[in-house]
């Protein structure tokens, strides 16, 4: 019992040195980062490399004032790039070891990402409501990321349909609540690092351990807990209109 608490202890001590970006590149993981992006491609989240933060403009890339430090995809091919391949995210991780890593959504999962204060609301909520809840992740610069399955690749193509909650890089400022991630977006898998000083980081609540649920199954409580939290009530529907 000791040996394991131990262990675990280690492993968590390691995970925060990196999240903290202390020590060379080459120590930056002893296992904690690859382990847990190897849980995420497991569980069929698609991964690809991201920038990360770094001196000067915040950012690893060479754009000048980057305008979404050290949280964008490496390479502008990330959606065919995405992979949950074991060796292919190794050799990532391994060779990048400063790096974050972006998940593709729409492909086999979507993630439903709202301010940081609804989402805790709503997440004790569907808890104490015996509802299955995902993988859920919180990101220090105050959202919270519930992964569920995806609506993106319907049997029927003619059956897919924009929301008005959908979300892509381009529009992030364009939806400060709740912003659906599906086709043509992505997010920060954990773990990841943010810009600043301060050990800001993007780390799971519940882990991808946990099975993808339906996003309809909460929906209402997320939708009810953001129109909360912007001081309009509550919602009067769990499913925004259709376009």
């Amino acid at each position: 019992m000791s040996a394991e608490f131990g262990a675990r202890s280690g492993l968590r001590a390691r995970l925060t040195q990196w999240l903290r970006g202390s020590g060379p590149a080459e120590d930056a993981d002893d296992g904690g980062r690859e382990a847990l992006l190897l849980a995420a491609a497991a569980a069929g989240l698609p991964l690809a490399p991201a920038a990360h933060p770094a001196a000067g403009y915040g950012c690893s890339c060479d754009r000048v004032g980057c305008p979404t430090p050290a949280r964008h995809p490496v390479s502008f091919a990330w959606q065919t790039q995405s992979t949950t391949d074991r060796a292919q995210i190794e050799r990532w991780a391994r060779h990048q070891p400063r790096a974050n890593f972006i998940t593709a959504t729409g492909m086999t999962h979507d993630v439903l990402d709202v301010p940081l204060e609804a989402g805790a609301e709503a997440l004790e909520r569907l808890l104490g409501s015996g509802v299955e809840v995902g993988p859920v992740a919180e990101s220090d610069d105050g959202r919270m990321l519930f992964f569920t399955l995806t609506r993106g690749t319907p049997e029927d193509e003619d059956e897919w349909w924009p929301c008005e909650l959908d979300c892509r890089p381009e529009t992030v400022d364009e939806h400060p609540g709740m912003r659906w991630h599906c086709r043509g977006s992505y997010v920060l898998v954990p773990p990841a690092r943010l810009p600043g000083d301060d050990g800001r980081s993007v780390h799971w609540l519940r882990g991808p351990e946990h099975p993808l649920p339906d996003p309809l199954s909460i929906l209402e409580a997320l939708t009810d807990a953001c129109a909360r939290h912007a001081g309009e009530g509550h919602a009067t529907t769990a499913w925004p209109p259709r376009h």
